[in-house]
C-alpha cells in the first residue's frame, strides 16, 4: 500500500518550464506529522498517568456524543450507502478507475481476497460469538431469550458487518483510486477534495483533512490491536498456559510492533498480498471445521433464514434508532451501532488507500458490487457458523458458555471450540489466524499513516521505514494507554469520539467526488459535439500530398520504434512543435510556456506546453513516453528489439490513450490545436450549463506538480 502527499503549505509551486514530472521530495508533512504525533502521544501519556481521570473524561464525551450525535451516526452511515449505491448503478459507473485501456492488476481470486482481508481484522472472530450471544441474551428490545431474540441475535451481528460499512470502505477506495490513477493527484485522502477547493489540497486545509485521517487511522487500528491482545492472551492460555493480565497484553503488544517493525524494514507489499490470501484459506478453514463436526444441516438452515432476515430487516435497523423506546437503549447503542459506525469511518482511511492501490483498472461498478458483495459473502457465512454454533449451545441449555461469552468477550471464541472435538487443533489454528490478522494490521497501519504523513513522489512509492516505525510505536503506545485505562470498553469509547470528526471529511469527498463525475461526463459530451478533428495524423490527406500522407500512416501503424528514435522524435518534432505553438499563442497575448523534463520510469524526456487561461483554468499538452513490450505479431524487419516506445497525449483531466509517435511536425500542431479548441468549448458549454443549475460550478485549478498520467474513460 502506498499514498502519495501535497506541499506542506499553501498552494504547490509552479512547474518548472524545463522540468516537469512527478518526482517528489520524499520529505514530512510537518503539519501533518507533528500535529497528530503530538496529539496521540499527550492522549496516550495522559492516559497512563492519570488513568481514571481519562476513564472519566472519555466517558463523558461519549455520552455526549450519543446524546447530541447519535442520529447523525445512523443518517450519515446510510448516506453512504445511499451514495456508493447510486455511484454503481448510475451512467457513472462504467468510468474505469485507471485509463479506459487499462486491465486489472490482479485476478478475480486474489483481489477478492485482498478486498476481505483488507477490512476484517482479529475482530470477526470476537465478535462472530459473543455478539449473537449478547444479542440474544440482553437484546436491544424485546424480551430475551425467546425465538425473536436468537433470530434478531445473528442479524444485528450481520447488519454491524454488513454492506454500510464497507460501502464507507467503497466510497473512500473510488475516490482515492479515482482522483489517483486518473489525475495523477496524490493517493491521499486530500485528493478527494480537489474539485472543491483546488490547488489549496496541497495547504493548511489538505494538512487538516490528512491528520483527521491519521488521527482516525489510528484508533481504529488501536481497537483491533486491543481487541487482539486480549484474545490472543486467553488462547495462549488455553494453549499454553500463559497467564491473563496486563504483562502479557503488554508482552503482544511489543510482538506486533516489533513484527510491524521488521515489515516496515523488509518491505509488506508481498507479504500483504500473500497473507491475505493465506487469512481467506485459513479462516475458511476453520470456519468448514465447525461446520462439519457440529450440526451441519441444522447450521446451513439458519443461514438462509438469516439472509432472508437480513435483506427483509435492513432498511428498518438502517435508520432504527430507537427513538420511540420508552427506556431507550442507550447503552446498547453506545457499545454496537454506534461503535461500529464509528469504527468503520476510522478504518476507511485505512482500508480505502488500501483498495484504491489494487484496483486499477476496474470500473467503478465492478469496484462497488466487489467490495459490497465479496466480503460479506464470506463474512455472512463466517458469523452465521460461528454466531448460531454459539446461539443454539445457549438454547440447548448451556448458560454458563452464554454467560462467558456474554461477560468475557474474548473467551467467548476459544470456549466455542471447546464444545467440539479436536478442541487442541482448532483452538491452534484459531490463535494462528488470529496472529496473523492481527499483525497485518499492525504493519500495514504502520505504512498508511507513514505514507499520510509524507509528501510522496508517486501513488506507488512507500514511506521511508523510519517513519513506519514510528507509527508502529506511536500505536502500539495508544493501544497500552487504552488497555490501561479500561480495556477494550475504553478504546471503543475512544474510538467513537474519534470517528466523529472524520465522517464530516467523507461528507466533502461524496461531493468532490460528484462533481468531478459530473464533470467528465459534461467533457464527454461536449467532445462527441464538437467539429471533426483537423487532419491530423489521425486522418488521411487529399490532394497531392495524400498519396504520401497515407503512405507514411501506414508506415507509423506498423512501426515499433525504440528508444533511440524515441528521443529523436522529441527533439526533432515535439520541441520545435511546441516552441511554434507557444510562440503564436504569445503573440496572440496568451501566457502559454513549454514544459520539458525526464519521466523517472522510463528515463525517456516528455514535452509539452501549458496555457493559463482565465483566474482557474488552464490547457495542457504533453506527449509523455510509455514504454511496452514488443507484440508477438511485430515482424523481425520492424522492430529488432524487445520494448518499444509510445508518446501518448495527455491533457490537465488525463491520458488520452492515442499514439502520436511517428507524427510529423505539423501533424503534431494540427492535434493539439484540436484539443485547445475543445477544451475552449467545454469551458463554454461547462458554463453555461454553470448558470443554470443551483449546483456549484467545478472550476478546476491547476494540477501544478502532479500531473496527468492516466486517461478519463470517456474522453
Amino acid at each position: 500500500m502506498s499514498t502519495a502527499g501535497g506541499k506542506g503549505a499553501g498552494a504547490a509551486p509552479k512547474e518548472s518550464v524545463t522540468e516537469a514530472g512527478t518526482a517528489g521530495t520524499g520529505r514530512l508533512k510537518p503539519v501533518v506529522f507533528f500535529g497528530s504525533a503530538a496529539v496521540i502521544l499527550v492522549i496516550s501519556i495522559w492516559a497512563i498517568i492519570t488513568p481514571s481521570g481519562a476513564e472519566s473524561v472519555i466517558g463523558v464525551a461519549v455520552t455526549r456524543i450519543s446524546s447530541w450525535f447519535g442520529w447523525y451516526y445512523f443518517l450519515a452511515a446510510t448516506l453512504y450507502l445511499a451514495f456508493v449505491v447510486f455511484i454503481g448503478v448510475s451512467r457513472y459507473g462504467t468510468i474505469k478507475l485507471g485509463p479506459k485501456h487499462s486491465t486489472p492488476d490482479y485476478g478475480l481470486f486474489t483481489w477478492g481476497a485482498m478486498l476481505f482481508a483488507a477490512g476484517i481484522g482479529i475482530d470477526l472472530m470476537f465478535f462472530s460469538v459473543t455478539g449473537p450471544v449478547s444479542h440474544y441474551l440482553a437484546p436491544p428490545e424485546g424480551d430475551p431469550r425467546t425465538t425473536a431474540a436468537a433470530r434478531q441475535a445473528v442479524v444485528w451481528t450481520l447488519f454491524h458487518y454488513g454492506i454500510t460499512g464497507w460501502a464507507m470502505y467503497a466510497l473512500m477506495g473510488m475516490a482515492l483510486a479515482y482522483f489517483s490513477f486518473r489525475y495523477r493527484l496524490p493517493l491521499a485522502i486530500r485528493s478527494a477534495l480537489y474539485p472543491l477547493i483546488g490547488r489549496r489540497i496541497h495547504g493548511r486545509i489538505g494538512d487538516t483533512v490528512d491528520l483527521a485521517a491519521i488521527l482516525g487511522t489510528v484508533f481504529g487500528i488501536s481497537v483491533t490491536l486491543g481487541i487482539g491482545v486480549v484474545q490472543l492472551n486467553y488462547g495462549l492460555k488455553v494453549l499454553f498456559g500463559v497467564p491473563e493480565g496486563l504483562s502479557a497484553q503488554i508482552g503482544l503488544t511489543v510482538v506486533a510492533v516489533l513484527m510491524a517493525m521488521v515489515s516496515a524494514v523488509s518491505g509488506v507489499d508481498k507479504g500483504i498480498r500473500r497473507l491475505s490470501q493465506l487469512n481467506v484459506l485459513l479462516a475458511a478453514l476453520l470456519m468448514l471445521y465447525i461446520l462439519a463436526v457440529g450440526e451441519p444441516f441444522r447450521l446451513l438452515n439458519a443461514l438462509v433464514q438469516n439472509v432472508g432476515d437480513y435483506v427483509s430487516r435492513f432498511p428498518w435497523m438502517t435508520l432504527h434508532t430507537f427513538a420511540y423506546e420508552q427506556a431507550r437503549p442507550t447503552e446498547w447503542l453506545d457499545a454496537w451501532t454506534l461503535f461500529f459506525w464509528a469504527w468503520w469511518i476510522a478504518w476507511a482511511p485505512f482500508v480505502g488507500l488500501f483498495l484504491a492501490r489494487i484496483s486499477r483498472g476496474r470500473t467503478l461498478r465492478e469496484f462497488i458490487a466487489a467490495t459490497l458483495i465479496i466480503p460479506l459473502l464470506f463474512t455472512g457465512l463466517f458469523l452465521s457458523v460461528f454466531g448460531n454454533s454459539a446461539l443454539f449451545l445457549v438454547r440447548d441449555g448451556n448458560t454458563g458458555f452464554g454467560q462467558t461469552a456474554m461477560n468475557h468477550p474474548e473467551q467467548g471464541f476459544y470456549s466455542l471450540l471447546e464444545q467440539y472435538p479436536g478442541a487442541l487443533f482448532s483452538a491452534g489454528l484459531a490463535t494462528f489466524v488470529g496472529l496473523l490478522l492481527y499483525v497485518t494490521s499492525a504493519d500495514s497501519g504502520a505504512l498508511v499513516m507513514g505514507n499520510l504523513s509524507a509528501d510522496l513522489p508517486t501513488p506507488v512509492t512507500d514511506a521511508t521505514p523510519w517513519l513506519r516505525i514510528f507509527w508502529a510505536v506511536a500505536t502500539g503506545l495508544l493501544t497500552l494507554a487504552m488497555l490501561i485505562v479500561g480495556g477494550v470498553h475504553a478504546l471503543t469509547n475512544a474510538t467513537i469520539i474519534m470517528g466523529l470528526p472524520f465522517s464530516f471529511v467523507m461528507f466533502l469527498i461524496m461531493a468532490g467526488l460528484y462533481l468531478a463525475l459530473r464533470t467528465e461526463r459534461m467533457r464527454a459530451q461536449v467532445l462527441t459535439t464538437t467539429l471533426p478533428s483537423s487532419l491530423s495524423g489521425r486522418t488521411a490527406l487529399q490532394g497531392p500530398l495524400g498519396a504520401r500522407n497515407w503512405r507514411h500512416r501506414l508506415a507509423r501503424t506498423m512501426a515499433f520504434p525504440g528508444r533511440r528514435a524515441a528521443t529523436g522524435f522529441v527533439d526533432t518534432v515535439c520541441r520545435p512543435a511546441f516552441q511554434e505553438i507557444v510562440q503564436a499563442l504569445r503573440e496572440q497575448g496568451a501566457e502559454a510556456e513549454l514544459l520539458e523534463g525526464v519521466d523517472e520510469d522510463t528515463g525517456l524526456p516528455h514535452a509539452g506546453f501549458r496555457v493559463p487561461i482565465g483566474p482557474s483554468d488552464e490547457f495542457i499538452y504533453r506527449v509523455w513516453p510509455v514504454e511496452l513490450l514488443t507484440p508477438g505479431f511485430a515482424t523481425r524487419s520492424v522492430s529488432t528489439h524487445d520494448t518499444y516506445v509510445r508518446f501518448e497525449v495527455q491533457l490537465a483531466e488525463g491520458n488520452q490513450g492515442y499514439n502520436v509517435m511517428g507524427y510529423t511536425k505539423e501533424q503534431l500542431i494540427a492535434d493539439s490545436l484540436d484539443q485547445y479548441e475543445r477544451h475552449l468549448e467545454f469551458l463554454r458549454v461547462r458554463h453555461e450549463a454553470a448558470a443554470r443549475s443551483a449546483l456549484p460550478d467545478y472550476r478546476p485549478d491547476a494540477l501544478e506538480a502532479h500531473l496527468p498520467e492516466d486517461p478519463p474513460a470517456d474522453s
